[in-house]
């Protein structure tokens, strides 16, 4: 399993990712969960991929293929050569989307082809074929966005109420999120919020692990501006897992007493 989030802010987006890939107690390795694609100039994606392993590199194999499939000197040209190759192709892509919700939609027609495909002789197996992304960028002259996509194919975007979108083993680090996330947060505050929900996570399930990724991305400058990979034992995640819990310790002593403790008999 695993856990990634993605924060729609005013300022940009922030995405962060686990690497552990777990196929049972005795083999568990390490992929990354984060796929940056750069098209054209004029638009930028991230692609984080919760679920079957398998699953999620054929819809990325097949990703890359169509992006190849474009004439190279196409691909270097401005929102106006993608608008018009849009207009001649049935089924946008990354390269002739217009619109991110058609990038996320195209996403899930991948992701359920494939799964389709593999799906019977895993069922056999006893296995799950499923899996999940956040997509998350912006193309020229449109908003900055954020969409989960689920294995069916259909998807939700980010909102203001809703910023922020997880996949995986969700639950565990959602309580940071839920109280202290909001769209006015800075790209780097939202980051360090996105790394205390990883290491919460980790620290309750242990199919989420390090190395954690982060990416930030500016609004409209279509290019990520930081992007860290964590490795287990790393300064960042030990000082901010020494930070955060002696802040909750800190917090727990200043929580209001009892009845009894404030006016004991």
């Amino acid at each position: 399993m695993t856990y990634c989030v993605g924060f729609l802010l005013e300022a940009g987006l922030v995405f962060a990712s686990d690497s552990r890939t777990n196929a049972g107690v005795d083999y568990i390795s390490s992929y990354s969960k984060m796929h940056v694609f750069q098209p054209a100039e004029d638009r930028l994606f991230v692609l984080l991929t919760a679920g079957n392993l398998a699953t999620a590199q054929g819809v990325l194999n097949r990703i890359r293929r169509d992006i190849d499939d474009h004439d190279p000197e196409l691909a270097a040209r401005t929102l106006s050569a993608a608008t018009e190759a849009s207009r001649s192709s049935p089924r946008p892509d990354l390269f002739t989307a217009r619109y991110l919700f058609e990038a996320a939609d195209y996403v899930g027609r991948l992701s359920v082809e494939v799964q389709e495909k593999v799906a019977p002789s895993l069922r056999q197996a006893g296995a799950s074929a499923e899996v999940s992304f956040i997509l998350g960028g912006q193309i020229a002259g449109e908003r900055h966005g954020l969409f989960l996509i689920y294995p069916q194919g259909n998807a939700i975007n980010a909102t203001g109420d809703t910023p922020f979108l997880q996949i995986g083993e969700s639950k565990y680090g959602k309580p940071p999120l839920d109280y202290i996330g909001n769209p006015g947060l800075s790209l780097e505050d939202a980051a360090r919020l996105c790394l205390v929900s990883q290491i919460i996570t980790r620290r309750s399930n242990l199919t989420v692990g390090p190395p954690f990724e982060i990416a930030m991305v500016p609004r409209d400058e279509l290019r990520v501006s930081r992007r860290l990979k964590l490795g287990k034992g790393s300064t960042e995640i030990n000082r901010t897992m020494e930070t955060w819990s002696r802040a909750m310790n800190e917090t727990l002593k200043r929580l209001p007493r009892f009845p009894w403790e404030e006016d004991p008999l």
